[in-house]
C-alpha cells in the first residue's frame, strides 16, 4: 500500500481521560478512508492530530513518508484541505473572499485566485453567479460546496472531512456525495472523513474503518 498517511503508537489524553493509545494506522494515498464513530470515540481529534491543530501526547504522524514538523505547522496546513460540518465560512467575506481565502495565504496573484475559483465553482455545480453573494444567501448545500472548494483552493494532496454532511438532508446529502465522488475522479487525493453514518462510510469510503473504545476496526459490512 501506498501510505499518505502513517500515525506510529499515537496516544492523546485530555486530562486523565485516554481518547486513545498507542494507535498505528497507515492511510492510502488518492483513496477515501472513512472512520466511523459515535460522537465523543475520538475521531474528530484523530483529525485534529493529523492536521497539526493537536499535537499527540505520543507518538508520531507522517504525511507522505515525513514526519510532522511543528515548527513548520502552517506550511504543512496548507497541503491540508479541512471541511467540518458547520462549513465554517465567515459571514463577513464573500463566498469568492471565502474561497480564496486559501490562496491569499499562500501569496496566490489575483488571475491565479480566479481562474481556480471559477474551475473548482463549475466542477461542484455551484454558479458562478454566487461569486458576489455572502453566505446567508445561499443554501445549505450551497455553503458545503463553497467549503469543499475552499478545502481544495490549493489542489492539496490531503483532504480532511470531519462529520461535514451531517446537518444536510437527506436529498441535498446524496447531491453532496455525488460531487465528492466527481472531484475524486477529477483530483484524486488522499481523503479521510469522519461520519456517523454508515451508509455514508459505506458509499464514500474505499476503506471503511470504526472508532470503538480508542480503537479502529475494520467496519463489518
Amino acid at each position: 500500500m501506498d501510505s499518505a498517511i502513517l500515525l506510529d503508537k499515537v496516544s492523546h489524553r485530555y486530562g486523565d481521560q485516554v481518547i486513545f493509545k498507542k494507535l498505528s494506522l497507515e492511510i492510502e494515498a488518492e483513496k477515501i478512508t472513512a472512520i466511523l464513530g459515535k460522537s465523543g470515540s475520538g475521531k474528530s481529534t484523530l483529525l485534529q492530530i493529523i492536521n497539526g491543530l493537536i499535537r499527540p501526547y505520543e507518538g508520531t504522524v507522517s504525511l507522505l513518508g515525513k514526519p510532522i514538523d511543528y515548527d513548520n505547522i502552517h506550511q504543512i496546513r496548507l497541503t491540508i484541505g479541512y471541511a467540518v460540518q458547520s462549513v465554517g465560512l465567515f459571514p463577513h467575506l464573500t463566498i469568492y473572499e471565502n474561497i480564496t481565502l486559501p490562496g491569499v495565504l499562500a501569496g496566490w496573484n489575483k488571475e491565479q485566485k480566479a481562474k481556480r475559483t471559477q474551475e473548482l465553482m463549475e466542477l461542484v455545480n455551484l454558479s458562478v453567479e454566487h461569486k458576489n453573494k455572502y453566505p446567508y444567501q445561499l443554501s445549505g448545500g450551497e455553503q458545503q460546496r463553497v467549503g469543499l472548494c475552499r478545502a481544495i483552493l490549493l489542489n492539496p494532496p490531503f483532504m480532511l472531512l470531519d462529520e461535514s454532511f451531517s446537518s444536510l438532508d437527506p436529498e441535498t446529502k446524496q447531491d453532496i456525495h455525488a460531487e465528492v465522488i466527481k472531484l475524486q475522479s477529477t483530483e484524486p487525493r488522499c481523503i479521510v472523513m469522519v461520519t456517523h453514518d454508515p451508509e455514508e462510510a459505506i458509499k464514500l469510503g474505499d476503506t471503511q474503518l470504526k472508532f470503538e473504545n480508542g480503537k479502529l476496526f475494520p467496519l463489518q459490512q
